[in-house]
């Protein structure tokens, strides 16, 4: 930002005293050695004055006496003398005796810190001491270069100001973060003495200016909406300094809040004002202007690459090149020239056409790996299954390409717009090339386009892209006919060739000379020494394997496949015949083990050497995917030649028995003692066993998008929709993580109807229980309840006690939320004796969690808390520590309804440090909500901001508008308690619209809320 220095603030200097001794003044002894007791001492005064030995505290006395460490310490070795001392630790009036105290002191120090000295000087033998004694003062000497925590902070923070000044922010900042961490607390804290006073306000500035370098360098790195929380922090604890206003009012502007950016400048004018009498510095009032103007200079981070995790910064995802590329020549020599002129342009963008086989990518991966060189920051690859009918999301790419140029996931927005101006952003400055293949169209191509100088762009699809602005087009048609036969010579062997030229022209042009049938029919010669050009041309002039198919446009690649799948032993003809009939964009080795009823051992034997034949690609260790024309021809060979045709069927009912009992598992491992799992449809083939909770759910959440594929996929046959509907149950994790949350909704709502339209009650009933959830988390609660009521009547028509338990269970808490409390409380009490009926303890425990906050609700504070608590009691005595902490966030409302704050505060963390640990974004978020209204009851006005701004970044994308508008009131309340008036009304602005939308009768109290302000 203009005018902002760029360097890391170094520590305030210290005053001096004139005269320095030199070391040979020193009582010490030259080149003695230091004695064993003092090589290990360490010392802080970022903090207490403290001392170790080793691991092992050192006593370092009463507060004058931890003063007088201090002051010497501080000193960095030079001399204090007497007087020196006595005025650091009494100032103008010291005591009678302050001499002999002083003298006292350092002996007593002396010997803790050399307890072996006195023992060695009285044995005539050379000692180094610690403290020593000179010229009628001390000193600390000798320590080792590590020794005092100050010291490593300054070199640390040396060390950044390098690192920023090379260009490497990510290390720079890494090191300022490793910095700070060494502060324990305020600085020599509980030292007396005018001495400690000033150095406490020194290194206080000093640690400030470090975290608003820190800051300066998280919002040039693109971490705005996290620095906002703890920028709302530090300018309530520090009111009157500009500079961390400025960074708020930049990272809230970053964040799309800008209304709140101009809030925080017209508090901070009118607090100068009062306080000071003065106006803003001219830096914070040119920030406003940029604001009001909406300069595009503060939109972008001026940081290439935000900060990276364990990824890397400089992304190399190009596929390998193929060692055998032939020809091209024209096409290698056109798109190299168009990439070498992307420095200087705005973006170079080349897009090849052609029908599937053609040999586009591998063209494309040829020219990248050429061009490689003119693009040193890294080169991007994706398949976009553009020809699929469920062809790549732009966000969930533009999502991995912000992961693997180093963005943290957290600094990841959720919106297409947000993340795709976050990706120009991060590539601003860099020379990267992206290579995009397999495209469905120009729309979903633009997001992705880098738009900056220095950077290109190659497309593949087999649609030209006529729309796509800028773009140089370019149209790849089949081999030529020297070409076609150069590439399976290359592949096959000159001497097999040699002698039988005609065979092979008769091979390539039977190929319809089509790189990829090419490649397919030389790879398969050239693995069968036994046979000659003549056996595979012959094969080829069989009609039933080529003829109309190689001469048919795009079903000239189905002829080829058609000879690999051939070629096939009967063993891998059936895994490629099965394995096509699932969805998914990929399939893990253990479900491919499922869906062929192998041993996990056999079945990589056979998918390996799929691979091999190119007809199946290895996306990842233990990971498996078909081509998206490869999967419709080996669904088309099941249909034809899958015998008995049930064993289609059969393929498909093992992979969801085995998605289905392993999200039992993970149901069971994370809810110890929870009944679901014994209510679910029991299955044929086993799942995963899990060893612990965290493998349990890094399953789950990796294999979404599979598993959500495989219940769409079963919802069509009425014998698998039951199954399929219980396995979303069991997975309704997913529907809160916000990462999968648009899949689960959509995939529950196709369920539901299947159900209705295959006449099974019982399945509906389950299925809008999947529903029920849907809304509830999304703030729906009307149409929540429509469907709880409706699963209700169909599962007591078809007696299935569950729904019904869980049904009544979200009624009771629908109804809190929509102030219906008898209703509420008679839901709650019925699901209560149903769940009793089941025998399901952590039913009823969640049911009296529920109840406790119709207690609360309805002024039964007392009773409240012993039903949170006894919901608690049963959990725990399960081992159940996610329901666990469910009703620890039911315990917290009630203590601080009952103003036990302090113990509402500690069951609120312990919620939320589990809900963070279980991937539950949503009551994380709430947590964090509940923990801000703690605060505010507690009059720390400044944590409730700090915990609702982490509230509301938590919450995004999930939660439902309610929600987010009972996060924006409480955070106005904190913001005004702090004194930023403007930004609370902007809150308040915004909450009452969220409210009025949805009807919501909180919009009567923010509006009031907001009248003072308007009043005044």
């Amino acid at each position: 930002m203009d005018g902002v220095p760029d360097g890391v603030p170094r520590v305030p200097e210290q005053r001096r005293p004139d005269s320095t001794p030199t070391p040979s003044e020193s009582s010490t002894t030259p080149g003695a050695e230091r004695p064993a007791e003092s090589a290990a001492l360490r010392f802080s005064v970022l903090g207490p004055v403290r001392a170790w030995r080793g691991d092992e505290p050192v006593t370092t006395g009463s507060p004058q006496q931890r003063a007088l460490l201090a002051a010497l310490l501080l000193r960095e070795g030079r001399t204090a003398t007497a007087a020196e001392l006595i005025d650091a630790l009494w100032g103008e009036e010291p005591p009678s005796q302050a001499l002999a105290a002083v003298r006292t002191y350092a002996s007593r120090l002396r010997k803790v810190l050399d307890p072996g000295g006195e023992a060695r000087r009285s044995g005539g033998t050379a000692a180094s001491a610690v403290l020593v004694s000179e010229s009628g003062g001390y000193a600390v000497r000798d320590l080792a270069e590590d020794a005092l925590d100050l010291t490593v902070a300054q070199d640390l923070a040396t060390g950044a100001e390098k690192a920023r000044s090379a260009g490497d922010l990510c290390h720079a900042r890494e090191t300022l973060r490793r910095a700070l961490a060494l502060w324990d607390g305020e600085t020599l804290a509980g030292v007396p003495g005018p001495y400690a006073e000033t150095q406490r306000v020194r290194l206080e500035e000093w640690r400030l200016q470090l975290v608003e370098s820190r800051l300066d360098m998280d919002l040039e790195q693109g971490c705005h909406a996290e620095a906002v929380s703890e920028l709302t922090a530090l300018t309530a604890a520090h009111p009157l300094r500009e500079r961390l206003r400025e960074l708020l009012m930049l990272a809230l502007y970053r964040s799309g809040r800008q209304a709140e950016a101009l809030a925080v400048y017209a508090d901070t004018r009118r607090l100068l004002a009062d306080e000071l009498g003065v106006d803003p510095r001219p830096g914070l009032s040119e920030l406003q202007q940029r604001i009001l103007q909406a300069d595009p200079g503060l939109a972008e981070p001026s940081s290439p690459a935000p900060e990276p995790a364990s990824v890397p910064v400089r992304p190399a995802q190009l596929p390998a090149t193929v060692p055998d590329f032939t020809g091209r020549s024209g096409f290698v020599r056109e798109l190299g020239d168009i990439l070498a002129s992307a420095e200087g342009r705005v973006m170079a963008v080349s897009a090849l056409a052609g029908i599937g086989g053609v040999g586009k990518t591998t063209l494309a991966v040829h020219v990248a790996h050429q061009a490689r060189a003119a693009f040193p920051d890294g080169q991007l690859y994706v398949d976009l299954q553009g020809a699929g009918a469920r062809a790549a999301e732009p966000e969930t790419v533009l999502g991995s390409f912000l992961r693997a140029l180093g963005t943290a996931d957290s600094a990841i927005p959720d919106s297409l717009e947000e993340r795709a101006a976050l990706y120009r952003s991060v590539l601003a400055g860099r020379r990267v090339l992206v290579l995009l293949d397999n495209a469905r169209d120009a729309a979903q191509v633009r997001p992705l386009l880098p738009g900056t100088d220095g950077c290109a762009a190659l497309v593949t699809s087999r649609v030209r892209m006529l729309d796509l602005a800028g773009a140089h087009l370019i149209d790849l048609d089949v081999m030529s006919p020297d070409e076609a036969l150069a590439l399976f010579t290359k592949i096959v062997g000159e001497e097999r060739v040699a002698s039988e030229r005609k065979a092979a022209l008769d091979v390539v042009a039977a190929c319809g000379f089509l790189p990829l049938a090419i490649r397919i029919a030389a790879s398969r010669l050239a693995a069968r020494r036994t046979w000659t050009v003549s056996v595979l041309a012959a094969k080829l002039a069989d009609e039933r394997r080529r003829l109309d198919e190689l001469q048919a446009g795009d079903l000239a690649v189905k002829a080829t496949f058609e000879l690999g799948y051939g070629q096939l032993e009967p063993a891998q003809a059936r895994a490629f015949r099965l394995l096509g009939l699932a969805d998914g964009p990929d399939i893990s080795l253990a479900a491919a083990a499922a869906v062929l009823d192998l041993p996990v051992e056999d079945t990589e034997d056979l998918l390996e050497s799929l691979v091999d034949t190119s007809l199946l690609e290895s996306a990842a260790p233990g990971r498996y995917r078909f081509h998206d024309l490869v999967r419709l021809y080996a669904r088309a060979c099941a249909e034809r030649d899958e015998l008995p045709p049930s064993e289609r069927g059969s393929a498909l009912s093992r992979l969801l028995d085995f998605y289905l009992a392993s999200a039992a598992g993970v149901y069971a491992i994370e809810r110890p003692g929870d009944r679901l799992v014994d209510h679910l449809a029991p299955t044929s083939y086993p799942g995963l066993r899990f060893g612990n909770r965290h493998a349990a759910q890094d399953w789950l959440y990796a294999e979404a998008i599979c598993l959500l594929a495989c219940v769409r996929q079963a919802a069509g046959r009425p014998e698998t929709l039951p199954r399929a509907i219980d396995m979303l149950w069991a997975a309704h994790d997913l529907s809160e993580s916000g990462a999968n949350s648009k899949e689960y909704e959509a995939t529950a709502q196709a369920l539901v109807g299947a159900a209705r339209s295959h006449g099974l009650g019982r399945a509906e009933a389950r299925a809008l229980m999947t529903l029920v959830n849907v809304h509830h988390v999304s703030g729906r609660f009307e149409r929540a309840e429509e469907e709880a009521e409706r699963a209700i009547l169909l599962a007591q028509e078809s007696d299935d006690l569950l729904p019904v338990c869980w049904a009544r269970n979200a009624r009771g808490i629908i109804a809190l939320y929509q102030n219906r409390h008898a209703d509420g409380e008679e839901h709650l009490s019925r699901a209560i004796e149903h769940f009793r009926a089941l025998g399901d303890r952590p039913g009823v425990a969640a049911a009296l969690c529920n109840l406790s906050r119709i207690h609360l609700a309805t002024g039964r504070t007392q009773s409240a808390v012993a039903l949170a608590q006894e919901g608690i009691d049963i959990y725990d005595a399960m081992g159940n520590a996610l329901r666990g902490a469910n009703a620890r966030y039911a315990l917290g409302l009630a203590l601080t309804q009952s103003g036990e704050l302090h113990g509402a505060a500690d069951r609120l963390q312990e919620a939320l440090e589990v809900f963070r640990d279980s991937r539950q974004r949503l009551w994380e978020g709430m947590s964090l909500f509940r923990l801000a209204e703690v605060d505010l009851a507690a009059r720390r006005a400044a944590r409730a901001a700090a915990n609702a701004e982490m509230a509301l970044t938590v919450l995004r994308g999930i939660g439902g508008e309610w929600r987010r508008g009972n996060v924006l009131t409480v955070l106005g309340r904190a913001l005004s308690g702090i004194g930023q008036t403007g930004r609370a009304q902007v809150c308040w602005q915004e909450a009452a619209a969220i409210y009025e939308e949805l009807g919501s009768p909180e919009a009567a109290e923010v509006r009031a809320l907001l009248s003072p302000v308007q009043a005044a």
